[in-house]
């Protein structure tokens, strides 16, 4: 059987959906619980045993990124007794994951040398191509085939609801961070758009960057989505106070309109085809309520805030 490590937490979950998890045997400290509870931990983060607050956590990527001076780290030992053949790994952000480099590092030790395959996806039809890369590794291509094929009928699913409907597209801003403030990027304007809405302080299929408050207040959102990276709801609450003590908060549409949402980040920032499909259906209801019914299974993932609840937190 092969044998791979996936140092992606999309990747993990793509191999979970697809049925694919018996040739799982490494993951990494960031990976979905499921995985967490039955393979091993093979990546490591030097930040993982304290909680830094936004700012913090971007001062100490920008030094790591300065001084080349990565922060992930492999447990040399848990990946030799491993011995995969195969090592999933990204170059999507080195902020984010372990990059190819790093890991190519910690595997030149190895006496079997494993496979590296970067899954490096920048739209959301690369998201798609990466499910059919992870399983032809495995020669298992039929488990993706059928995968996209659903994924990609929920996707049309909602475009068809709101074509029908013939809805105005929404004026949407998703925000990657909050100190300092990014945009979003990559996959990330792609799903806005299948959603209804459209996020013109966005980089579509390149990097998030940081972008000024006074550009936020100038485009006055309809809907703003807050998702920073790695962060739950509740970690993203705790730093709410930065973005509603800012001088003219309470003159944004979305503030006004009770638009304002605090979302899970994995159904934006993890790159799996299902979660981001997943994501798709959750914007759509909430840019088109009338139109698009919220999902169940989304319902918990995200908190709707108005100004009073704001002010109070």
């Amino acid at each position: 059987m092969i044998k791979v490590c996936s140092f992606l937490p999309a990747v993990t979950q793509m191999l979970y959906d697809m049925g694919l998890q018996e040739h799982l045997f490494g993951v990494t400290f960031e990976c979905p619980p499921v995985a967490l509870k039955e393979k091993r931990v093979a990546v490591r983060c030097v930040l993982e045993e304290k909680d830094y607050s936004s700012r913090e956590i971007d001062t100490l990527f920008s030094a790591s990124k300065r001084t080349g001076k990565s922060l992930y780290y492999v447990e040399p030992g848990i990946l030799e007794e491993i011995a995969p053949d195969i090592i999933f790994t990204q170059d999507v952000c080195d902020v984010c994951q372990i990059d190819t480099a790093c890991t190519a590092a910690a595997a030149a030790h190895l006496i079997k040398q494993p496979r590296l395959i970067s899954i490096t996806p920048n739209t959301l039809e690369d998201v798609f191509s990466n499910a059919l890369t992870i399983a032809a590794a495995l020669e298992r291509e039929e488990a993706a085939h059928e995968y996209i094929s659903t994924l990609n009928q929920r996707k049309n699913g909602v475009i068809d609801q709101l074509r029908a409907a013939k809805v105005l597209t929404k004026r949407v801003s998703v925000l990657e961070w909050i100190d300092p403030i990014f945009n979003c990027g990559h996959w990330i304007p792609h799903q806005v758009g299948y959603a209804g809405g459209v996020d013109m302080l966005s980089n579509p299929s390149g990097d998030s960057v940081v972008i000024s408050w006074e550009k936020i207040v100038r485009y006055d959102p309809e809907v703003l989505v807050i998702a920073p990276c790695g962060f739950t709801i509740d970690r993203s609450l705790e730093e709410m106070h930065l973005l509603t003590g800012k001088e003219e908060w309470s003159d944004l549409t979305a503030v006004h309109s009770n638009k304002v949402y605090i979302v899970d980040f994995d159904l934006f920032t993890q790159s799996s085809a299902s979660t981001l499909v997943k994501g798709i259906e959750l914007l759509a209801a909430l840019f088109h309520p009338d139109v698009i019914e919220m999902p169940i299974e989304c319902s918990h993932r995200l908190k709707q805030l108005s100004v009073n609840q704001l002010r109070a937190e």
